[in-house]
C-alpha cells in the first residue's frame, strides 16, 4: 500500500522519488534477466559443446599418452614427488617450533645457512633447505639482523625468518655499573662481558675518551652507574657511550637544581664532591649531610682530610687497610695535606650522591666517622670528633 508520500497532493501524480524508484527497481530486473540468460547459454554450450570436446580430446590424444612407458616411470613419480615436496615443505614452515626459553645469539655476518645448520644440530628443524628456500624469494637472507632473540612458543619456521630479518623480539644483554666503582673497574667489567666486540682494549684512556669526543677530560667519574642493555655483536664503546651520555644528562640537570648557597664553582667540582660523597656512604639522608660537613669545611679554609681520596691516590700502591701512615704520603688527591678539592672524581656516583652534592642537608657538623653498617656518627667540634673515634673506630680517621 503506497503512503501519500508516493503522489503529488494537487494532482495525484507521482512523486519524482517514487518515478526514480521504479526506474530503478526496472533497470536492475533487466540485468538479473540478462545475467540468468547468459548463464543459461553458457550451460548450455558447456553440455552441448565444450564438454564433449574435452573429453574427445583427452580419449584421443591425451589418454594413450598417460599410458606410455615415459610418463608412468619417469612424469608421474616426479610430479608425485613435487606435489610431497610442496606439501612437506609447507608443513615445515608453517608447524610451531620449540625453541626453548634461551636466548638464541645471531652474531654479526652470521649467514642464514650457518643459522639454519644450528637450528638442525639443536634438532629444531629436521634439515636446512626449507629455511633457505623460504627465504629465496626477497633475498631476505641478506637482512638477517645479529643480535639477541627470544622466541615465543610455538613459533613458525615462517615466523622465526621474519623475527630475524626485522629484528622483532630481539632481547638486550644487560651489564651494571655499580656506584662506587672506579672507571678501571668498570672497564674490567665490560671485558668479561658477554658478545660485546672489545675495540677499546688496546685503546687507553685517554683514547676512549676522545673516541666519545671528549679529548682530554678524565675518565674518572664521568660515566653514570646503571644498568645497560645492548644487542649481542655491540662495541663496548657503545655501551661507554650510553654511560658517558647519561652522566652527561644527569650532571646538568642536578646542576641546574643546584641549591643558592652550594659553594661550588661548576658542575665539574659538583661532580668531584658527588664522588666522594658516594665512597664515603650509601645511605641516603646521610650522604646529603656528609656534603654538608664537606661544605662546612670548605667555607671554613679547612682541608676536606676524607679517606677515599687517599686510597684512590695511592692506587696500587696501598696494601690492606689504610694507616695513619697513609695520611701522610702526599699525592694529589690527599685531602689530608692539600686544600679545597681533588683533581678529579675518584668514583662513579650515583643518582643520590649528585642530588646530595647540590643541595647539602643544614647542619653543624664538621666532622664525621664511621660507626659501622654504612652509618655514621657526626660531630659539631674537634674534641666530639676525637671521643667518637676511639669510641667507633681507634686509628680510624672519618672525614
Amino acid at each position: 500500500m503506497r503512503s501519500d508520500g508516493d503522489f503529488d497532493r494537487d494532482c495525484g501524480e507521482p512523486t519524482r522519488a517514487a518515478r526514480d524508484r521504479v526506474a530503478l527497481a526496472e533497470r536492475w530486473a533487466r540485468l538479473h534477466r540478462g545475467a540468468a540468460a547468459a548463464w543459461g547459454k553458457w550451460r548450455a554450450d558447456w553440455r552441448e559443446k565444450w564438454r564433449p570436446a574435452g573429453r574427445e580430446l583427452w580419449r584421443g590424444k591425451c589418454a594413450p599418452w598417460l599410458r606410455t612407458g615415459p610418463f608412468r616411470f619417469a612424469v608421474l613419480p616426479a610430479l608425485t614427488v613435487a606435489l610431497l615436496g610442496v606439501a612437506y615443505y609447507a608443513w615445515a614452515v608453517n608447524r610451531p617450533l620449540d625453541f626453548g626459553n634461551e636466548v638464541w645469539v645471531i652474531a654479526p655476518g652470521e649467514t642464514l645457512g650457518g643459522i639454519a645448520a644450528r637450528l638442525v644440530e639443536r634438532e629444531i628443524i629436521g634439515e636446512t633447505w626449507s629455511l633457505r628456500l623460504l627465504a629465496k624469494p626477497r633475498d631476505l637472507g641478506r637482512h638477517v639482523r645479529s643480535g639477541a632473540y627470544r622466541f615465543p612458543p610455538r613459533t613458525s619456521l615462517r615466523g622465526f625468518l621474519r623475527r630475524v630479518v626485522t629484528g622483532a623480539g630481539q632481547v638486550g644483554i644487560k651489564i651494571t655499573f655499580i656506584e662506587g666503582w672506579t672507571f678501571a673497574r668498570m672497564r674490567e667489567e665490560l671485558r668479561n662481558a658477554p658478545d660485546l666486540q672489545p675495540v677499546t682494549a688496546d685503546l687507553s684512556d685517554a683514547d676512549i675518551m676522545a673516541a666519545l669526543g671528549a679529548p682530554g677530560v678524565h675518565p674518572e667519574g664521568r660515566f653514570f652507574p646503571d644498568t645497560y642493555r645492548y644487542a649481542a655483536g655491540r662495541t663496548d664503546l657503545s655501551v661507554f657511550r650510553q654511560a658517558y651520555r647519561l652522566m652527561q644528562d644527569k650532571l646538568a640537570a642536578a646542576w641546574e637544581a643546584r641549591a643558592d648557597d652550594v659553594p661550588l664553582k661548576s658542575a665539574d667540582e659538583a661532580l668531584i664532591i658527588a664522588s666522594i660523597i658516594e665512597k664515603e656512604s650509601q645511605i641516603d639522608h646521610e650522604q646529603r649531610r656528609i656534603a654538608g660537613v664537606f661544605y662546612n669545611r670548605l667555607r671554613k679554609g679547612m682541608r676536606l682530610q676524607t679517606d677515599p681520596t687517599v686510597i684512590y691516590g695511592l692506587g696500587d700502591k696501598l696494601r690492606g687497610k689504610l694507616r695513619r701512615k697513609h695520611l701522610r704520603i702526599d699525592t694529589p688527591y690527599n685531602t689530608y695535606t692539600r686544600y679545597g678539592l681533588p683533581p678529579t672524581p675518584i668514583s662513579l656516583p650515583g643518582a643520590d650522591a649528585l642530588r646530595a652534592a647540590v643541595d647539602p642537608a643544614a647542619t653543624k657538623a664538621y666532622y664525621f666517622v664511621a660507626k659501622g653498617g654504612g652509618a655514621h656518627h657526626f660531630s659539631v667540634t674537634l674534641e666530639q670528633h676525637n671521643r667518637a673515634v676511639r669510641r667507633y673506630a681507634r686509628g680510624q680517621k672519618g672525614g
